[in-house]
């Protein structure tokens, strides 16, 4: 393999403190009875980028972020997310973690007997009590705002939505603590390609502004070419590279070749 395109080093003295590490996990294992999903998986996510994770069907893309969030418990491995162990079992690392970190899962995972407003504000009444109710209100009508909605979305159900306004929805929940990382589980799954290419260039443009770090799963080829800075690619239960597009569509391995030499990876590429 293209030295440029291992993953990074285990244990490297400098990136051990390096500050614009934001996710590091190390010798990642999980397995769900007989079957391993990941057996010394590494990972290494830098401060700012859009990182895309890509794999084919039962890589455990999902379960990565869910090991990574500490929604599922690994069989071995070390995880440090904003510094912070994951699984040291310590109260404040994990509120640490939580109050620091977005998520957007797909379709947006709200509760549908909740207003949208009151989806928004659910972190800000978790995690600041103290606020009074007015001004979490206002903070979450910024939100929706901000994720591109209507300011009317507030009060209305998730119903009521259509499959892309409830993805911003989440989104603008995703974002009530001004986390610096955000997590998108297949944010354009389920999207025209109009639809798809507004939710790419508001991402992108969010990040730009508000200094996000960004965790994205993926399958959407326009995607990955549109706004990831890099590309980690899961496959024989590990992540077999991470690096820039033009580096990924070099590396010689039978998923990757088909993955991204057919006909909508080159529509893609040409798009940009």
């Amino acid at each position: 393999m293209n030295a440029a395109l291992d993953p990074a080093p285990l244990d490297g003295v400098d990136e051990a403190h390096d500050p614009d590490v934001v996710i590091r996990v190390r010798g990642l294992v999980n397995r769900f009875g007989e079957q391993t999903v990941h057996d010394g998986l590494d990972l290494t996510v830098k401060r700012g980028e859009i990182i895309g994770v890509v794999g084919g069907s039962g890589t455990g893309k999902s379960v990565l972020m869910r090991t990574i969030l500490g929604l599922q418990t690994p069989e071995a491995g070390r995880i440090e997310v904003l510094g912070e162990d994951a699984r040291a079992g310590n109260r404040a690392a994990r509120q640490h973690i939580e109050r620091n970190t977005g998520v957007l899962f797909q379709d947006g995972a709200l509760f549908s007997s909740l207003t949208v407003g009151e989806n928004v504000q659910l972190p800000l009444k978790e995690n600041h009590p103290e606020l009074p109710d007015t001004f979490r209100y206002e903070l979450a009508l910024l939100k929706v705002k901000l994720a591109g909605l209507p300011a009317d979305t507030i009060s209305k159900l998730p119903s009521q939505l259509s499959g892309g306004m409830r993805k911003r929805a989440g989104l603008a929940r995703a974002l009530a603590l001004d986390p610096p990382l955000l997590f998108l589980d297949e944010p354009t799954a389920g999207l025209d390609p109009i639809g798809a290419a507004a939710f790419d260039r508001l991402i992108k443009t969010l990040q730009e502004a508000l200094g996000l770090t960004v965790f994205l799963i993926t399958h959407d080829l326009d995607t990955l070419y549109a706004i990831c800075d890099r590309v980690a690619v899961l496959a024989d239960k590990q992540v077999i590279a991470t690096a820039p597009l033009p580096e990924i569509e070099q590396l010689d391995h039978p998923w990757v070749q088909e993955y991204f030499h057919g006909p909508r990876a080159r529509a893609a590429r040409d798009a940009r």
